[in-house]
């Protein structure tokens, strides 16, 4: 790719992602936006990365900044030092790398000759304990957003950066659509609980709504996907499907976010891998999305990959998210003619009340199905990932965690005797605009005393093994979760007291983090533990995802009462918000829809029984508050 071109009067983005290469280079978003922010006459992008400890002690030691990969530019040759956060255990590489950049850790410490530190990506909805660090918060797509914003600070650019302008900037910044500016709002408290986030102008809107990219056909980006200069992980080239999911996981914030659901044509899929292929000679492509078995055109894509005479029979077909009611047998062997790899299914809980209660609406035999119709194909491992700690979980669901991978084994050695399961645990961290956004998380204690059952009962089973994430990183994940400005300064000390990389075991510092909030006199309990009340103000409700939050406390209260939903594309609609305004007429990606009536079923592709599950009346009950 040709050096990025520098000038005066264009807008020069750095955009960083805030950890190391090999972990930031295969992001997509980044890519997508680097891209066409590079196809541009009056805009430039490079990158960056979070440089290692080692590095980064060079660094400091000879007074060097952070710069970019691309023609190695100090950070500050530019005007917008835009990061991805996909991870709340990031917030201190964030500000290790504003620091490296020789730029003011704190917003309102900037001048008008600093760069506008702009953040986007999952974690920005709610960016509240992040507040006092940046300038600019990107909500939703970005395609259409970076070009927006590059033209008002172009016109910025060209007025000369008068004292006194960056909030004027600001200001004018925030009237796009998708753009909220932390230090434009004044928050309030009452006791300990937030009282309201109000605009400080008449002209700053009190709500501000994400964007949303309408025709992703629009956008068939990257065009060039970046190659790696060293092994990455996700070394293969990514097309992305469709954006969006409708299914409804209550647990599942992407799912929640990016609705409504828009796909890809498939002719432009089609096209988009076979360039992708030819200019990065890679052999293996992942169709990426939330549930990338759910796209209309799936099986004739994978088909027609594999098949193409032009790649010869070597390029493999990577399926991530595959949901086990949306996997086939015929998918399952054409993806195997190319490559027999190891495959991921996510039943989340190992039951099928606790499903019903995350509307995860998937039956045993749906799983059965689904991991034979991949055992009888060739694939001899498989991975199973759960969640533990989530809303009236009991033993007897995590019990069942062990019981279902041990039936998958039992299913694996009936085609091949070497035949195994690992099973990945995390600890569930409740995420803002979910319907489980009121729920009080689980202790350390308790997730460790149910990884604990978990691991006595896998341990007798042979053939599989077990994964598990550190409850203590959790915690501190869910602090950042659903916390408010407050939490800044406890970011910043633990920052300046070297707690970065955060998300690495053995940088993690688990005690620094509770140190400092006892320091600043902030309580864990209260922040991760308890349970939220409907009418309470949370810290991101002047912020939308396009839903209804009546919408989400009804979701909550039918996860409660053990109500699965099926996916709205078979159903009438819920009136959750998220399609208004985009005329969006749902696909049935991969099933017949149900007949109409008070029943809807989840379809089950693989041979097992359907599903029947409960559509209306919606009860009235308790929760747990």
């Amino acid at each position: 790719m040709q050096a990025p071109s520098h000038a005066p009067h264009k807008v020069a983005w750095l955009f960083t992602y805030p950890d190391t290469y090999e972990i930031g280079l295969p992001n997509q978003g980044l890519q997508i936006l680097y891209e066409i922010v590079n196809e541009r006459d009056d805009a430039v992008a490079e990158r960056s990365y979070a440089p290692w400890t080692d590095l980064e002690a060079e660094l400091r030691q000879r007074d060097m900044p952070l710069f970019s990969v691309d023609t190695h530019r100090p950070a500050r040759a530019f005007d917008i030092l835009a990061f991805n956060l996909s991870a709340e255990l990031t917030y201190t590489n964030l500000l290790n790398c504003i620091d490296l950049a020789g730029v003011p850790i704190r917003s309102a410490e900037r001048r008008a000759d600093d760069p506008i530190i702009a953040v986007g990506g999952h974690c920005t909805y709610n960016p509240e304990p992040i507040a006092d660090f940046v300038d600019i918060v990107a909500l939703g797509d970005g395609e259409e957003l970076v070009g927006d914003i590059t033209e008002v600070v172009r016109d910025w650019k060209a007025s000369g950066r008068t004292d006194g302008s960056r909030e004027n900037l600001l200001r004018e910044l925030a009237q796009i659509p998708g753009v909220y500016c932390p230090s434009l709002y004044d928050v309030s408290y009452d006791g300990e609980f937030l009282a309201e986030v109000t605009p400080r102008y008449p002209d700053v809107p009190a709500v501000v709504e994400k964007r949303t990219v309408a025709d992703l056909a629009e956008w068939p980006y990257p065009k060039n996907q970046l190659v790696p200069l060293t092994e990455v992980v996700h070394d293969r080239l990514n097309v992305e499907v469709f954006r969006g999911c409708t299914r409804g996981c209550r647990f599942c914030q992407a799912g929640m976010i990016t609705r409504p659901v828009r796909e890809r044509p498939a002719d432009q899929v089609r096209t988009m891998i076979q360039n992708g292929l030819e200019r990065t000679g890679y052999d293996e492509v992942s169709l990426t999305s939330l549930s990338t078995a759910d796209y209309s055109d799936v099986q004739r894509v994978v088909e027609e990959t594999i098949d193409d005479p032009a790649n010869c029979g070597q390029v493999s077909v990577a399926l991530p998210s595959l949901r086990v009611d949306a996997f086939t047998v015929n998918v399952a062997a054409k993806i195997k003619s190319a490559r027999r790899t190891g495959l991921t299914f996510a039943p989340e809980a190992g039951t099928w009340r606790m499903r019903q209660v995350i509307n995860k609406l998937i039956r045993e035999e749906d799983l059965y199905g689904a991991v034979e119709s991949a055992y009888s194909q060739g694939w001899r491992r498989m991975k199973l990932y759960f969640l533990t700690g989530l809303p009236t979980e009991t033993d007897e669901d995590t019990a069942g965690i062990a019981e279902l991978a041990r039936n998958c084994v039992k299913i694996g050695k009936q085609y091949n005797k070497s035949a195994s399961v690992t099973v990945s645990v995390g600890g569930y961290v409740p995420k803002p605009f979910t319907p489980f956004q009121w729920f009080g998380q689980n202790t350390v204690d308790e997730l460790h005393r149910k990884i604990g059952l978990l691991r006595d009962e896998t341990r007798r089973a042979k053939g599989v093994q077990m994964k598990w994430h550190d409850p203590k990183a959790t915690l501190i994940e869910g602090i950042m979760s659903r916390g408010d400005r407050r939490l800044g300064p406890v970011i910043e000390e633990v920052w300046r007291k070297g707690g970065v990389f955060q998300e690495w075991s053995e940088h993690f510092a688990y005690d620094l983090w509770i140190d400092t909030m006892a320091k600043h006199g902030l309580s864990v309990d209260w922040y991760v533990h308890r349970h939220r009340t409907e009418p309470e103000v949370l810290p991101w409700d002047h912020l939308s995802a396009g839903l209804h939050k009546d919408f989400l406390w009804q979701d909550w209260r039918d996860a409660l009462a053990e109500v699965g939903l099926p996916d709205c594309r078979w159903t009438p609609c819920y009136d959750c918000g998220a399609c208004t305004g985009y005329g969006i007429e749902h696909i049935v990606a991969s099933a017949t829809p149900p007949a109409g009536g008070s029943q809807g079923t989840g379809q089950d592709l693989t041979g097992g029984a359907s599903v029947p599950v409960t559509l209306s009346p919606r009860p009235s009950v308790g929760s747990l508050t």
